[in-house]
């Protein structure tokens, strides 16, 4: 890296961790754009994180999971605990862009030093994140942030990876699902951490909780922790302090017995595998494995003229082989 490059990046990285807000906003335009300068930036915040609290919330679409980060935000930033919000929203088929926008709904607070909030379009990624949530959260965590809160696109049952970036995963159901509780059981409902109910001022809210409690007396194992239940009318604040508590109370849980630790560790052993096929691929396209000649070798595999599984380690091996004759050269 050039010296001027050097010292801009230095630069970036203290104005960020000083809490200067345009300064985390181009930080997080790199990673979002894998731009030059990201991996250095990513980098060098890595050793200030870890030490701020990771909630994500999940659920349905509408099931009012933007209105309950809002207030979440809200009561906390009135405790005087900083807050980062990402709002990660389905991208728009025209413009790659978050379509939902988030951050426009929490508009009113921006003025505030204490809260950051950051809409993210998915760009075509499944299971509820974007590709880049984990280095956003990472460069907001390094910002000095307290609490990060994720608020998932609401992709339905295979919204499950915000459980591998999130300390406290929230899930969040509204009466009048009746029995797609039970349907969607094996992916949202067995993440969650703590289990609201919201919109709970409707007909059907106890059933909903009966569902779950149904649910969780056939999990087997009773001497692990028992899910809470919250019931809450996000629109007006209902049931706000007892959701606040549990999450609190599962705070404290996972400080106990090194449950973090394991939670996390176990994140990063997922993330480092993505991290690692990203690269590849990366490397593979500074080699010259363009999207055209991609495009060009699945014309040949839908023709059946190609086969796939001989394709794949060869275009790997190329990758490597014109790497080594590279630094035959050069040596």
């Amino acid at each position: 890296m050039l010296p001027s490059a050097q010292t801009a990046l230095s630069d970036l990285i203290e104005r960020l961790r000083s809490g200067d807000t345009r300064a985390l906003a181009r930080a997080i335009s790199l990673a979002e754009n894998d731009a030059p300068g990201a991996i250095d930036v990513l980098s060098a915040c890595f050793p200030h994180t870890g030490h701020a609290l990771r909630i994500g919330i999940t659920g349905s679409p509408g099931a009012g999971k933007s209105t309950l980060v809002d207030r979440l935000a809200r009561a906390w930033r009135g405790a005087g605990v900083s807050v980062g919000v990402i709002a990660v929203d389905p991208s728009s088929a025209f413009t790659g862009g978050a379509i939902l926008g988030d951050r426009i709904r929490m508009q009113e607070r921006i003025g505030d030093d204490g809260l950051y909030v950051r809409s993210m379009a998915t760009r075509g990624a499944l299971g509820g994140l974007a590709r880049t949530t984990a280095d956003v959260a990472q460069l907001i965590e390094a910002s000095g942030k307290d609490i990060v809160l994720v608020e998932t696109v609401g992709v339905g049952q295979d919204e499950i990876d915000i459980v591998r970036l999130a300390d406290v995963t929230v899930v969040v159901l509204v009466p009048g699902m009746g029995d797609d509780v039970q349907t969607i059981k094996a992916g949202v409902m067995e993440i969650a951490d703590i289990f609201v109910i919201n919109k709970a001022d409707r007909e059907g809210a106890d059933r909903v909780e009966r569902e779950i409690r149904a649910m969780q007396s056939l999990a087997g194992d009773r001497t692990t922790r028992i899910t809470p239940i919250v019931k809450t009318v996000a629109t007006t604040g209902i049931g706000l302090d007892e959701l606040l508590n549990a999450i609190e109370e599962m705070k404290q849980w996972l400080a106990q017995e090194g449950r973090i630790e394991v939670r996390r560790t176990a994140y990063w052993r997922e993330r480092i595998e993505q991290m690692v096929q990203h690269a590849l691929l990366k490397e593979a396209r500074a080699h010259g494995l363009s999207r055209e000649e991609l495009a060009k070798h699945a014309e040949r595999i839908a023709a059946g003229d190609e086969d796939p599984y001989r394709l794949a380690p060869r275009l790997v091996a190329r990758v490597f082989n014109e790497r080594e004759d590279a630094r035959g050269v050069r040596s």
